[in-house]
């Protein structure tokens, strides 16, 4: 970052994290939310690639005639450059989920943005594809972290609904109600395809509630796609809340 970007990013540097607020996200921020076309809803993991768990959620998917949109954690794909390939070559679409998964707010605007920037160049290294979309860790940016996305072109967007899929006591029942009590048409689903920041193997609870989760989408008339099938429309107005000095756009 030059010194022009550092004061701005170090200003404004934790204010984003009030979005992470699941209502006031949806209110004020529908796009940030990923609110879409109310007849679609978007499907998206966190977290992976993962040695077992993404090539088992890939054989589901593909069963069912379903993509979905995977936002990985650079380091993973690094580590398992076959796997994060094999999400690509399935036809689903890629994210940015950080380099590792780590909390933004606990960082200075320098490790922030390298944080961003080192992830995106290792997915687009490793699967050949340029990312549109990042989400945050834990669904809490800051200004220094949406000034670097929007410098690499990339859009936040975070999730109208989750599985709360990462406990240990998380079972496909408990995923699908998780899910399944907020979702509604134009929704955007958070599911995780890995344990790597979780309860070990908690994901398994996740592919026993998904065929269930994708059968009710469906039965409501839904269809399930990628957050690029989903029609997300741009929000702007946190940037004249966040003050005019940072200045990012979500």
């Amino acid at each position: 970052m030059n010194l022009a970007r550092t004061a701005v990013a170090s200003a404004g540097h934790p204010f984003p994290a009030i979005a992470a607020i699941g209502p006031l996200r949806r209110t004020l921020f529908p796009g940030l939310a990923g609110v879409g076309n109310p007849g679609h809803v978007a499907l998206t993991f966190d977290d992976g690639p993962h040695a077992d768990a993404t090539p088992e959620l890939l054989d589901l998917l593909d069963r069912a005639g379903v993509r979905a949109t995977f936002f990985l954690l650079g380091r993973m794909a690094e580590e398992l450059p076959e796997v994060a390939r094999a999400v690509v070559d399935a036809g689903h679409e890629v994210g940015v989920h950080g380099y590792e998964h780590r909390l933004l707010v606990k960082h200075g605007p320098a490790a922030t943005c390298h944080d961003i920037s080192r992830a995106t160049a290792a997915i687009i290294a490793v699967t050949g594809v340029r990312p549109r979309w990042w989400r945050p860790p834990y669904g809490v940016a800051n200004a220094a972290a949406l000034l670097e996305a929007r410098r690499l072109g990339l859009r936040p967007v975070l999730w109208t609904t989750w599985g709360r899929d990462w406990t240990r006591t998380c079972t496909p029942d408990s995923v699908y109600r998780s899910i399944m009590r907020k979702l509604d048409g134009g929704g955007t689903i958070l599911l995780h395809d890995s344990d790597h920041s979780a309860a070990p193997k908690c994901w398994l609870a996740m592919l026993g509630a998904l065929p269930a989760i994708l059968t009710t989408c469906r039965a409501r008339g839904l269809a399930v796609g990628p957050l690029a099938e989903h029609g997300v429309t741009e929000d702007t107005t946190i940037a004249g809340r966040a003050g005019r000095t940072a200045a990012p756009h979500w």
